[in-house]
């Protein structure tokens, strides 16, 4: 009897962990501290050593995807990601990737096997990722207009749908 009890107590507890985890992590969260909030530009260099800005610093909306080549749910995102983006022309909104906390070697592994051809910089030290959006954790997607003001903030792995309702809100307020 001891045994089915702590059986069900186990199903019970799992079922519950799955639950909590299902409403409070992936999804956007419009009480984040950031949205709404502006943020400050910058100019770093990129995986090939080019230099980029943040879409904003140059007048446009933007989209920054942070993510790594070692994050298991950056892995499973990226190829959908970039798959869609490569058919799909988001102008005036730039996208742009940000692999953060990651060897360069790894991160140009990683954005070749997966074919991104969106820009991405190279945030090895979380200047971008810790610094300027405080992020703890990866992968997340910001949506930011062309002011510079967060408009979205979404934790976990971005699915197609939201990437695409995140940008058509940046199109539409361009």
């Amino acid at each position: 009897m001891m045994f089915v009890s702590l059986g069900i107590g186990t199903v019970i507890a799992v079922a519950l962990i799955v639950v909590v985890s299902i409403l409070t992590g992936g999804a956007p969260k419009a009480n984040n501290a950031l949205v709404g909030s502006t943020v400050k530009g910058f100019y770093v260099s990129g995986l090939n050593g080019e230099k980029h800005r943040a879409p904003w610093a140059t007048g446009h909306p933007g989209v920054l995807i942070f993510f790594a080549s070692w994050c298991g749910p950056c892995r499973s995102e990226m190829p959908k990601v970039a798959t869609y983006l490569r058919h799909h022309d988001q102008s005036p909104v730039v996208v742009m990737g940000v692999d953060a906390n990651d060897k360069l070697s790894s991160a140009r592994t990683f954005v070749r096997k997966d074919g991104v051809r969106f820009p991405v910089i190279f945030d090895p030290s979380g200047n971008v990722t810790t610094g300027i959006f405080q992020f703890g954790q990866i992968p997340e997607t910001v949506f930011v207009t062309a002011q510079g003001v967060v408009t979205r903030v979404y934790y976990g792995a971005i699915p197609t749908k939201q990437l695409i309702s995140g940008i058509k809100e940046l199109k539409t307020a361009a």
